[in-house]
């Protein structure tokens, strides 16, 4: 009886489980959008994950971008350092989406900002048509980038569920429907979600693909000529050198620059209520507004 009482007597199920060694890595949630109850990834996306902080980093690079595009014309480095917006933009989309609780109000939020900002994105880019009828010329000639991103998250929400093969379908449609719409950045910034989604576990995998799709999404751009003044004549290097170099230095590839910031966590996020997450793309076009006014 005393090599009995050596034994427990308690079922398996009743143990306690061991205390997990050390702190558990908490990820920053999305602005706005709280964990979900039981999700189905053990851990988050691998890269930086203070989506408040990038939001506000990607915004800048996007005012940069728009005023080259419409007021600094003259410049083109600001176009240049533009290209670094839509990827943490696609990087934010797709950290949101894990950490969401509610995909549907998800994409609400963003087919709501995308509809108001539309009118005041036409205006100030100068994307407007001219049929005659104001509400055409203002909503359907081109759709901002809120419209690629609702695609985009419309694609990995058929992916995840797989209701009726969706996860095969669901990107196929996507990429066509941003064709169709002609949506912002097209079908490569519809691809470049779906891509980026699939890699977002690992930090190499992320850093990998990104340099090769960018690679190719940069190769029909011509190279970039000169930056902040200096010429870029690379026609004097080798040819095992130059080709490259010049493979890195056209407007598209320059978006690899976003790396440095999708890449490393952030040990600090900056909170911000999600109506004002969403509200800061419009405000943005006021001030783009604002400068056109000044200026021209």
């Amino acid at each position: 009886m005393s090599d009995l009482k050596r034994f427990s007597l308690k079922p398996r199920s009743a143990e306690k489980e061991p205390e997990p060694c050390g702190k558990t890595d908490q990820p920053a949630q999305e602005p706005g959008e709280e964990n979900r109850s039981g999700d189905r990834a053990p851990t988050g996306p691998a890269g930086n994950r203070a989506t408040g902080t990038l939001k506000l980093i990607a915004l800048f690079f996007m005012l940069m971008d728009h005023l080259g595009a419409v007021v600094f014309v003259d410049v083109p480095e600001l176009r240049i350092v533009g290209r670094i917006a839509f990827p943490i933009y696609c990087w934010c989309l797709i950290a949101g989406f894990h950490y969401t609780r509610s995909v549907p109000k998800y994409m609400g939020r963003m087919l709501l900002t995308g509809l108001i900002s539309q009118p005041l994105y036409a205006w100030v880019m100068n994307h407007m048509g001219h049929s005659g009828n104001l509400f055409l010329d203002l909503m359907t000639v081109k759709p901002n980038i809120f419209l690629t991103l609702l695609i985009g998250l419309a694609a990995l929400w058929g992916i995840r569920e797989n209701r009726l093969g969706s996860r095969f379908w669901a990107p196929a449609a996507a990429i066509a429907l941003a064709t169709v719409l002609k949506a912002d950045y097209g079908w490569k910034g519809v691809l470049f979600i779906l891509l980026l989604y699939t890699c977002r576990k690992s930090r190499t995998a992320i850093a990998s693909v990104m340099i090769a799709f960018f690679l190719f999404w940069g190769a029909s751009y011509s190279m970039t000529s000169s930056l902040f003044g200096m010429p870029l004549d690379l026609n004097r290097l080798p040819n095992w050198l130059y080709q490259p170099l010049s493979s890195f230095l056209r407007l598209e590839t320059y978006g690899l620059i976003s790396l440095a910031f999708i890449l490393p966590r952030f040990r600090k996020n900056v909170r911000m209520p999600v109506w004002v997450s969403y509200a800061i793309y419009p405000a943005h076009l006021l001030i783009v507004l604002l400068f056109k006014a000044v200026v021209q």
